[in-house]
């Protein structure tokens, strides 16, 4: 079994840096790898369009950079996409739109093995992180007990519950939601209200206290700072999406300038 590298890390002590992508191409991923700066890369399938193919290629390709890699999925089909995700190679994964401890608790129950140890519905799967025969191995459940929980913490419900959050132990990183949160709060698209920004402060500085990573989703560099101060060690930077947008923008706005004579 192939080590987990985000794992490792976080028990390490060690920051971590990942981006998204919403592109199922494993050429994005090699690309990512070859940088030598990151240390996972986050599919979003929540929003981008895959096939369960495309989860078994985009581990084969991180795994050729000994990138880590996690998937972020809809709650909607939560236990599929976890078992799936997990059973493809996936070293983490992201729970989403958690608003209470009966849905937290499910989200971790899918996730690890069904063992008298884990109380899990992860049963034996040959799937490619069994292969080619861990499938009834002591190595086998160890592997899918190693997989990092992460947990979106973005609905109001949930900052309202976030200490009993933080004292699960299975909730081994968490992320923060200001769109969620803004929306679930009544106010959509409005992330700097002082309602969001009190539970973002509250967010990071309650995980920090209880020895929970987070993590800070970030568009650039000159964006680290704020969270370093904090006491963040844990950064995602940018979607691929977002980045072409950007530059096509950016770029094309210029061209255009260019041919009109301006």
């Amino acid at each position: 079994m192939r080590p987990n590298v985000l794992r490792q890390k976080l028990e390490a002590g060690k920051p971590t840096l990942s981006t998204h992508i919403h592109s199922v191409w494993p050429a994005e991923i090699e690309v990512l790898g070859l940088t030598g700066h990151y240390d996972y890369v986050e599919f979003v399938a929540e929003y981008g369009s895959s096939g369960l193919h495309d989860f078994d290629n985009m581990c084969r390709a991180a795994e050729l950079h000994n990138l880590g890699s996690m998937i972020k999925i809809d709650q909607s089909i939560m236990p599929f996409l976890a078992q799936r995700g997990i059973g493809a190679g996936f070293s983490s994964v992201l729970f989403t739109d958690v608003r209470n401890m009966d849905e937290l608790r499910e989200c971790i129950t899918a996730a690890r093995p069904d063992h008298p140890d884990y109380g899990g519905t992860y049963g034996v799967a040959t799937r490619r992180n069994s292969y080619p025969d861990y499938d009834s191995t002591q190595e086998y459940v160890s592997s899918v007990a190693d997989t990092v929980l992460a947990f979106m913490i973005e609905k109001k419900g949930a900052v309202d519950i976030l200490d009993e959050i933080l004292a699960e132990p299975n909730v081994e990183m968490i992320q923060w939601g200001p769109s969620d949160f803004a929306m679930s709060i009544g106010r959509p698209g409005d992330t700097g209200h002082p309602e969001v920004v009190a539970a973002e402060k509250k967010t990071f500085e309650a995980a920090i206290k209880a020895g929970v990573p987070p993590r800070a989703e970030i568009g650039s560099a000159d964006q680290t700072k704020r969270f370093l101060d904090m006491g963040v060690r844990h950064f995602s930077v940018g979607t691929d999406i977002s980045i072409l947008f950007e530059f096509w923008k950016a770029q094309g706005e210029q061209i255009v300038r260019a041919l009109q004579g301006e």
